[in-house]
């Protein structure tokens, strides 16, 4: 931005461009491949096209294109994700103690469970716990989101909730995550833009410059 005589111009630079895609379960990404191959950084926050992943990550890394995906681009949430996964090591040699996800959303919306209970199932699982764990849907109203992560033993419970109060939560996180995106290469998730070191690093890209 520039000013002319004390009025505010915008500047005829060019602004970075990026793809965010938030849309119906699956949809957004099956019909946005195309978009994504053009190397342009691109920002995903749809859930339920896991079976494409594969696909889409050869279309990045052919393109030479940077992608921040996530099934909840809410900071908490990922540093809940994070603890999940510390908790799953602890209690995965202390088996007295039970696990469970519970999740609760507004009544549209469509999949279940939800995108970040199963990315809390899958870093207790990557931690090492093996007991089962129940994971559990709940869809009325207009809640936002909540999540609560849960262990129970004869003698104990504990228990951590993650509480969304509005969506602007996640818009805040994605511009967070297209800002860390700006001059890489490869295929990240919020993980990776908060510096979090995943415990599985096959399924992560490494960070590539651009050139």
């Amino acid at each position: 931005m520039r000013h002319n005589g004390g009025r505010p111009e915008l500047s005829s630079a060019p602004y970075p461009k990026y793809l965010f895609t938030v849309a119906a379960p699956g949809a957004g990404v099956a019909r946005d491949t195309t978009t994504i191959s053009a190397a342009e950084p691109s920002v995903i926050g749809t859930t339920g096209w896991h079976e494409h992943e594969v696909s889409l990550r050869r279309l990045v890394a052919d393109a030479g294109g940077g992608v921040v995906a996530a099934a909840n681009f809410s900071l908490a949430a990922n540093v809940m994700a994070d603890v999940a996964e510390h908790l799953g090591r602890v209690f995965a040699s202390h088996p007295g103690y039970g696990a469970w996800i519970h999740e609760m959303h507004h009544a549209a919306k469509r999949d279940a469970p939800s995108g970040t209970a199963l990315m809390l199932e899958r870093n207790l699982r990557s931690a090492g716990y093996v007991l089962p764990v129940d994971v559990s849907s709940a869809r009325a109203g207009y809640v936002p989101g909540t999540h609560t992560l849960g262990f129970d033993a004869p003698s104990e419970t504990l228990a951590i909730t993650h509480t969304v109060r509005d969506r602007a939560t996640f818009a805040r996180g994605a511009l967070l995550a297209a800002r860390w995106l700006i001059g890489r290469q490869g295929w990240f998730t919020m993980r990776d833009v908060l510096g979090v070191t995943p415990a599985d690093p096959v399924s992560h890209e490494s960070e590539r410059p651009r050139t």
